[in-house]
């Protein structure tokens, strides 16, 4: 897929203000700090189209971009920020998972996840809502480049291993680096592919 525009459209913290379209929308998630903002920008071939920070937590919004004319990339708010208070986190799983639930143009959720991170519960117990609620998602490793291959093959199998505890069969796994640009053909091509087999006449 070549990206030819990527544009904002509007941040809100209620998913019935979310733009009226029948656009397919790819949505972008994961714990705070996993890069995703990064992530993001290299897909789009963007620097600042998601705003990066140091500091964890600073995706607070359901902000859309519209990309091609054709579809909505949405960037969601981070989880599992300890320094957040408990009711703003409480507040905000609220909101996502409205949002989840009640779009039903949601092709697909990218779940972002810390290749260096051993599994985590929030991110294994938000997996497992989204399949109980058969809301397709694909997992997307993050920060590749700072582990070397045989780490990320090791990382790779504990985080399979963990997952066929509950899971029969596994989502689609990618594996990025915002740094190198590792990924993004396989992830547009995703995209590309979904688009293309939802396609309606």
């Amino acid at each position: 897929m070549l990206i030819k525009s990527a544009e904002f459209v509007i941040s809100n913290t209620d998913p019935g203000l979310c733009p009226v379209s029948s656009k397919p929308e790819f949505a972008f998630i994961g714990r705070s700090n996993v890069g995703k903002s990064s992530l993001i920008n290299m897909l789009m071939e963007k620097k600042d189209l998601a705003k990066t920070s140091s500091e964890p937590g600073k995706t607070r919004l359901i902000n859309h971009f519209i990309v091609n004319d054709e579809w909505f990339l949405v960037d969601l708010p981070g989880y599992g920020y300890a320094k957040v208070m408990r009711s703003s986190r409480e507040k905000w799983i609220k909101f996502i998972r409205r949002y989840m639930l009640e779009r039903e143009n949601l092709y697909c959720v990218m779940v972002l996840l810390d290749i260096r991170v051993d599994p985590q519960q929030n991110d294994l117990d938000f997996m497992n809502w989204l399949g109980e609620n058969e809301i397709p998602f694909v997992m997307v490793f993050t920060k590749t480049d700072k582990i070397g291959k045989q780490a990320i093959e090791k990382n790779l199998e504990v985080y399979r291993e963990e997952m066929l505890k509950s899971w029969e069969e596994l989502p689609q796994i990618f594996v990025t680096s915002a740094e190198k640009g590792t990924g993004r053909l396989e992830l547009l091509d995703f995209i590309a592919r979904t688009l293309a087999v939802n396609k309606v006449d």
